[in-house]
């Protein structure tokens, strides 16, 4: 038997979504606690999760790809955040559990003078260190208790941590390869794929913000 279309409404529809979301959820993800997030109009239960690797105690907001956010109560036991309750946002299908670091590459190539394939190695022996200590925020930080309800991920006020970030300066980097006149962008491609072909992913910095910012604030980072 099928229902008539016109019975189809929008709740029903999300309301299959979340529970074919479940049912995908492998069993280590599926959590044992649940804490209540007070949101006007609910729902405001979310599972408590330590499954994931190299993660803590974390408020499961989405399983996969996984949105992982930082129980408040973390932001008060010290000024940085612990890097196994750092939150985690990642948008794409795939998740890389490892990274095989003898074989990772970070290559630079198009407008330059020299096409750059750095190793890790080369990485930390060959540039300057650079360490600062900086927020990293969603964008959508806190978006579940707007009124009335906005679409995008509905984090509370966890998707925020505090961090030393370490790494070397894009402008290092630049600097090595010798950027050529006329080169107006710097785009990126991390581990990170798109589920289709031709899914924008890629973000870019302008050439003249990443050149002429002394304080190094555009970099790559290796640790945190």
């Amino acid at each position: 038997m099928q229902d008539q279309p016109s019975r189809l409404s929008r709740r029903r529809v999300l309301g299959g979504m979340g529970i074919a979301s479940l049912a995908l959820m492998s069993s280590p993800a599926l959590a044992q606690e649940a804490v209540d997030l007070h949101v006007p109009g609910g729902p405001s239960t979310r599972m408590i999760t330590t499954s994931y690797p190299q993660k803590g105690r974390m408020i499961l907001q989405r399983s996969s790809p996984p949105w992982l956010e930082t129980p408040f109560e973390v932001f008060d036991k010290g000024v940085f955040t612990p890097n196994d309750q750092h939150y985690v946002s990642w948008h794409w299908a795939n998740f890389p559990g490892d990274i095989d670091v003898d074989s990772f590459r970070l290559t630079v190539h198009g407008q330059v003078n020299q096409t750059l394939s750095l190793s890790l190695k080369d990485i930390l022996q060959g540039l300057p260190r650079f360490d600062i200590a900086a927020v990293n925020q969603c964008a959508g930080n806190s978006r579940i208790y707007a009124e009335p309800r906005v679409a995008g991920a509905q984090w509370a006020d966890g998707s925020m941590s505090n961090a030393i970030w370490t790494g070397v300066r894009l402008k290092d980097v630049l600097d090595r390869a010798g950027v050529k006149a006329g080169a107006i962008q710097v785009r990126f491609d991390g581990l990170d794929e798109p589920v289709m072909p031709g899914a924008p992913k890629v973000p870019e910095v302008t050439h003249h913000r990443s050149r002429s910012r002394r304080q190094g604030d555009d970099r790559f980072r290796y640790e945190w």
